[in-house]
């Protein structure tokens, strides 16, 4: 009664204490009452001193807390930081955020509408590109050239060009100079210094061309490129009304005021307006400059995407499990409240309270933690991706990851925070002796009626982890996919771990005396009363899944990337190859030492489309598809699909249907031109070629790498089907970028009429863009995996204080601390390999729906998956036994004078 009374005392009670224990004396339902008034500030005072008294109880809840937020901030600024830098870069390949292109000059209406974006703040500049002939008084004979005009003030908005001596374009492109490409002073014999006529004017050539940013989205034109100032190109007599100029207008978007990275949305919008004030244009922005580069950012986004959410969801796992494990430890505190007449709302009010004290102290730390991590990922990565993000710590972001952290602790911390209202004060004498449950079926019953509130709580945890998914994900299928598969896997764990306990029951009550007893004890510790069993394996369960998500997205994402990145990739093209030249130009590519992977040689024959499903091409409706572009189409054929060429829809022709091709014609046609002409599989396409006109069938719709030589067509055709017509051959070769001058000059001797295009430089940028994606998600992903088994670590260590009492019992029953251990090793081992299996299994699936909406190859990794499985069963023994293996040297009678 000491004990009560002194309790008694401890319970506060308004502000007169002497008063309530006046009242108490001659009213037993006023301490009830008195508990019903109990305000948040009293409430926290007791949470506070609870948590002054138990520091290294709350220490995994706040580490798990702190991790979470952690990572989540540090991942998430890190990756916006670096995404945005990368993104720039990806900008220097267009030179501008937005690319319009057209034929010849804009209507007034069109002028109008351009006059009026530029007024918004967007900057505008031209880019002119027109084939034309040069001569030189050394040699008189004229060469084709693309003459390239641009206003040096402004071009390039993003990006440098790379000239010969080192100058700035502004102060070389003065005046009647010039800048031009290698190969043309090699085809005319020239030098620097040297005069070239352009039309009507002659011109000094100032400069050599060696890059420049947007190559791969300019013009491929026949001839050597000549660099002029638009002052230069005017005076040449060129621009004369009916040229054939092509005109690209660059735009690029103004940055938002607080110093953030212009937006995806902000290009989105400037594009969609664009589209519809120019529908004869080709308007495309920086992200299709380049489908490997494209492709690449793409799957970083979602991938990192995917990393913040699952630090966010491990560290609330992490949360929930140390607070069950913290609660279970009160049990005796929270009946002996209980006894004394408070009730539950009371008692939920100050471990709720007690809650968002650990979230908001985790997350404080964990943001501390996390903008240390996104200042120091720079410096651990400097030596492997050459790239220095441009930092910025955003307010938003850090709000954003602590408000996060502490929903999903509040969220996560629901139910074990209403198993408060089942807890009696007949719990002090009969501790946690479980009721038994009767048959199978009457069990389930019961206990799936005994716990609507903890259904209702598990739906809250759905319905705000999707919308923090949503929130936080970049990417919308991300967060979808997330979202479903958190659903499934909670489901499904949570009727494992009933199934799994009930399964071991049943199958010890039938062979419980052909097990050695170690394994029956073991086995039997699952479902053992008051064991965490159920919520540990869910909670283990879902980590397990997170971190496989993470490391199998990664695995297919850079063996992916890897593939796009590959140093032998074509970097020069081969332009015009005449059919008779085609045997001797294989022969000198074999013997050029320049060239380190073998040749790619197309065969190109022109057409034009005659109509698209029965619809003549004078009445098809295109968009943003000029017209006079289906008079010159370019046909090839293959047998199969040319390297880095994939099957979007549709199937590959078979050989059967490839020597039918004459009279049953077959098509695959490129993704592109494909949505543009509105053609899908089963549509048919009319080509007239020379003197013959015949109809294909669409077979296959497909993707392109942008990498080979191969990305040039856009119908494939059976060989058949085109015999007789005349080709010409476009060529692709990877040469050492040290020494492409050197195979253009074997080149031209050999075959003066055959145009070479560098690109080895561009193509160099792009893979070296490419390559730092790669190990950036490698090292963010390892990072990710890094803080989950950490947390999931302290999710099992926090289950220590429940084994003190059993290692009690068993040593006072004359267990030897081999055997104790034996019987704790086979209950974290069968734990782990239940959590593996199931984990395991829903990362498998959500994967491969991730992978295939983001066009990832995708191949089940049954090596990975069982390496994770034994993994997961070494983690958690191991994790148990870091934990616990104290308690083993503890003496009973210390932790019995505790109780």
């Amino acid at each position: 009664m000491v004990g009560t009374g002194e309790r008694q005392k401890r319970i506060p009670c308004g502000n007169d204490k002497q008063k309530g224990n006046d009242k108490l004396k001659s009213n037993g339902n006023y301490k009830a009452r008195c508990m019903a008034s109990l305000s948040y500030r009293t409430a926290a005072r007791i949470a506070a001193r609870e948590m002054r008294s138990s520091r290294g109880k709350f220490f995994f809840v706040i580490l798990s807390v702190a991790i979470g937020v952690a990572a989540l901030t540090g991942v998430r600024g890190f990756s916006s930081s670096f995404r945005g830098t990368l993104l720039t870069r990806a900008r220097s390949i267009m030179a501008a955020d937005l690319s319009a292109r057209m034929q010849g000059e804009p209507t007034p209406e069109e002028a109008k509408g351009l006059a009026a974006i530029q007024a918004e703040g967007v900057e505008v500049t031209l880019v002119t590109e027109q084939l034309s002939m040069a001569s030189a008084v050394k040699t008189m004979d004229p060469l084709l050239v693309s003459v390239k005009a641009v206003d040096a003030a402004k071009y390039p908005f993003y990006g440098e060009v790379d000239l010969e001596p080192a100058a700035k374009l502004t102060d070389v492109l003065q005046g009647d100079n010039v800048a031009v490409a290698d190969d043309l002073l090699v085809r005319l014999k020239l030098q620097r210094g040297d005069q070239i006529r352009i039309g009507n004017t002659s011109f000094r050539i100032a400069s050599v061309v060696t890059n420049e940013p947007d190559r791969l989205s300019g013009s491929f034109a026949a001839g050597p490129r000549v660099l002029m100032s638009r002052t230069a190109l005017e005076s040449t007599g060129l621009l004369a009304p009916g040229n054939h100029a092509t005109e690209r207008y660059l735009f690029k978007v103004p940055a938002p005021k607080n110093g953030s990275p212009i937006s995806d949305d902000a290009v989105a919008e400037l594009k969609t307006r664009l589209v519809a004030l120019l529908p004869e244009a080709q308007v495309i922005d920086y992200r299709e400059t380049n489908p490997a580069l494209t492709q690449g950012l793409d799957q970083a986004t979602s991938l990192l995407s995917l990393m913040s959410l699952v630090a966010l969801v491990l560290g609330a796992v992490g949360v929930a499990m140390a607070m069950r494990a913290h609660l279970a430890q009160r049990l005796d505190t929270i009946a002996i409240m209980k006894s004394l007449g408070a009730q539950s709302g009371q008692i939920v009010k100050i471990y709720l309270l007690q809650t968002l004290l650990l979230g908001t102290l985790g997350g404080l730390i964990g943001v501390v933690m996390g903008v240390g991590v996104q200042m120091a990922f720079p410096y651990l990565l400097k030596n492997l991706i050459n790239v220095a993000p441009d930092l910025h710590i955003d307010p938003r972001a850090i709000a954003a990851g602590l408000g996060a952290g502490i929903l999903t602790t509040l969220l996560f911390t629901l139910p074990p925070l209403l198993d408060i209202r089942d807890v009696r004060p007949i719990l002090i004498l009969r501790r946690a002796m479980d009721e038994e449950d009767g048959p199978f079926l009457a069990g389930l019953a019961k206990k799936i009626w005994d716990s609507i509130a903890q259904i209702v709580a598990f739906a809250f945890i759905l319905l705000g982890l999707t919308l923090i998914a949503l929130r936080v994900s970049d990417s919308p299928v991300v967060g979808k996919w997330f979202a479903v598969g958190l659903a499934g896997v909670l489901g499904v764990l949570l009727a494992a771990s009933f199934v799994v306990l009930r399964t071991l029951r049943f199958f010890l009550s039938r062979t419980r005396l052909h097990l050695p007893s170690a394994v029956r004890h073991g086995l039997a510790n699952l479902y053992r009363p008051g064991n965490p069993s159920a919520a540990l394996l869910a909670a283990l369960g879902m980590g397990v899944m997170q971190i496989m998500m993470v490391f199998l997205m990664q695995h297919a994402v850079v063996t992916s990337l890897a593939i796009t990145s590959r140093p032998n990739l074509p970097n020069v093209f081969l332009v015009d190859i005449a059919h008779d030249e085609i045997d001797g130009m294989r022969k000198l590519l074999a013997a050029s030492p320049e060239i380190t992977a073998p040749p790619e040689l197309l065969p190109v024959a022109t057409s034009r489309i005659a109509a698209v499903d029965g619809v003549p091409a004078s009445e098809l409706k295109l968009k943003n598809f000029p017209k006079r572009m289906l008079q010159t189409v370019q046909l090839t054929w293959a047998a199969a699909p040319p390297p880095g060429t994939t099957i979007a829809k549709g199937a590959w022709w078979t050989d059967a249907q490839a020597a039918d091709g004459a009279a049953h014609p077959l098509v695959a046609v490129a993704e592109r031109p494909a949505e543009r002409l509105g053609l899908h599989v089963g549509s048919t396409v009319s080509f007239a070629a020379q003197d013959r006109e015949f109809t294909a069938t669409v077979a296959a719709i497909t993707k392109s790498d942008g990498q080979h030589a191969f990305s040039r067509a856009e119908f494939y055709l059976p060989e058949k089907t085109l015999a007789g017509l005349p080709v010409v051959w476009y060529g692709g070769v990877h040469a050492d970028p040290a020494k492409v001058a050197l195979l253009q000059r074997a080149l031209y001797a050999a075959y003066p009429t055959v145009t070479v295009i560098n690109v080895a430089q561009a193509l160099e940028t792009i893979r070296s863009v490419v390559i730092q994606i790669i190990y950036v998600v490698q090292f963010l992903a390892a990072f990710s995996i890094f803080a989950g088994v950490v947390i999931l670590a302290s999710s099992i260590a926090g289950t220590r204080y429940r084994r003190m009492r059993e290692v009690v019992v068993l040593k006072t029953l004359g267990a030897t601390r081999t055997r104790i251990a034996t019987v704790f090793s086979i209950e974290f081992a069968v734990l782990g390999l239940v959590a593996g299996v199931v984990g395991i299994f829903f990362a498998d699936v959500i994967v491969h729906f991730l992978l295939k909406s983001l066009s990832v190859p995708d191949g089940v990794e049954w090596g990975l998956s069982f390496a994770g499985l034994l993994l997961t069963a070494v983690l958690t023994v191991g994790t148990g036994w870091l934990a616990s293996h104290r308690i083993l040297g503890q003496k009973p009678l210390e932790v019995l004078r505790e109780e």
